[in-house]
C-alpha cells in the first residue's frame, strides 16, 4: 500500500485544525502520514495538533515555503495539500490513490464545497459552486511525489496564485490530460465569513498577481481568473442557480465585485514596488 503524505500549513488555526485532523482520522485509506508545518502560531494550533499524534514542523514565512518544506520531509509516494480550515470526507484519499493507480495521472483535482455561518458564508458557498468542473478555477491538490519534486514544488515568490501556478506548469510539461479529478468532496469551512477579511486577503494576494502573470504558462488562466467579465459571464450562465435565492445571489455578485476590486488594487500596488 502506497503511503500518502497529507501536508498542512498553519498559522493561528486553533478554531479549525482539530476538525480537519479528526476528518483525516476517518479516512478509509490507512497508509497516511500527516504533517503540520506551523508558521509561528501564537494560539493553541500546535498544542491541538500534537494531540492527534501528527508530525509538527516549524517553517515560514508563507504558505508556499511551508508546503515545500513539508514535502521535503514527507515519506509518502503521494502528496495531498490541504488548508487548515478544510474537512475531508472519508473516501477522499482512497479515491485519489485508486485514480492514480489505475490511470496515467500526475495530479488530481478534489472538488470543494464551502460551508459556514452567516449571510456572506452563504454567498461564498454559492460562488464556489459555479467553479465545479471549470479548469481555470479548480486547482489540483493531490500530486505524485516525483512529479511534484521535478517541478520544484510551489513557487515561493507567490502567495495566493501559487495554487494555480503549479498545475499550469504541470500541464505545460506533461499535458492537460495528466491532471484528473475525483468525485468525492472536501469542505472549506468559512466559519463566520467576514467580507472585510476576504477583501484584505484578496488585496494581499493581488500584490503577487504580476509575478504570476509574468509567466506565459499562466496568462490564459490568469486573465480569466482576474476578469470581472469572464467571472460574471460564468455566474450568469446559470441564472436559475444564481437567483434561486435572490438576496444571496445579489449579495454574491456584490461580494465578488468587491473582491475583484481589492485584487486589482493589490495588483497595482504590487506593480509599483
Amino acid at each position: 500500500m502506497k503511503k500518502v503524505s497529507i501536508i498542512i500549513p498553519t498559522k493561528n488555526e486553533e478554531a479549525h485544525i482539530g476538525t480537519l485532523l479528526k476528518s483525516i482520522q476517518t479516512q478509509t485509506y490507512s497508509a497516511i502520514e500527516t504533517i503540520i508545518i506551523d508558521n509561528r502560531s501564537s494560539d493553541r494550533t500546535v498544542d491541538i495538533a500534537s494531540q492527534f499524534h501528527v508530525i509538527v514542523l516549524k517553517q515560514g514565512p508563507e504558505r508556499s515555503s511551508q508546503r515545500n518544506f513539508g514535502a521535503q520531509k514527507a515519506k509518502g509516494e503521494y502528496f495531498l495539500f490541504l488548508d487548515a480550515d478544510m474537512k475531508v470526507l472519508p473516501g477522499v484519499v482512497d479515491e485519489c490513490v485508486q485514480q492514480m493507480s489505475t490511470k496515467a495521472y500526475n495530479a488530481l483535482v478534489i472538488p470543494e464545497k464551502s460551508i459556514g455561518t452567516g449571510f456572506w458564508a452563504q454567498c461564498k458557498a454559492l460562488e464556489r459552486s459555479f467553479y465545479e468542473g471549470i479548469d481555470w478555477m479548480e486547482a489540483a491538490r493531490f500530486y505524485k511525489k516525483d512529479v511534484f519534486l521535478k517541478l520544484h514544488g510551489y513557487d515561493e515568490s507567490l502567495t495566493g496564485p501559487e495554487d494555480f501556478d503549479l498545475p499550469q506548469r504541470l500541464k505545460e510539461r506533461y499535458g492537460a490530460q495528466s491532471i484528473g479529478r475525483i468525485s468525492t468532496y472536501l469542505y472549506h469551512d468559512e466559519g463566520e465569513f467576514s467580507l472585510w477579511s476576504s477583501l484584505r486577503k484578496k488585496f494581499y494576494y493581488g500584490k503577487k498577481m504580476h509575478v504570476y502573470l509574468q509567466k506565459s504558462v499562466n496568462v490564459d488562466a490568469g486573465l480569466k481568473q482576474g476578469s470581472v467579465i469572464t467571472r460574471f459571464a460564468l455566474y450568469f450562465s446559470n441564472p436559475r442557480k444564481l437567483f434561486r435565492h435572490p438576496i444571496i445571489g445579489v449579495g454574491m455578485l456584490a461580494m465578488k465585485l468587491g473582491e475583484m476590486v481589492a485584487l486589482s488594487l493589490g495588483y497595482i500596488v504590487g506593480l509599483s514596488k
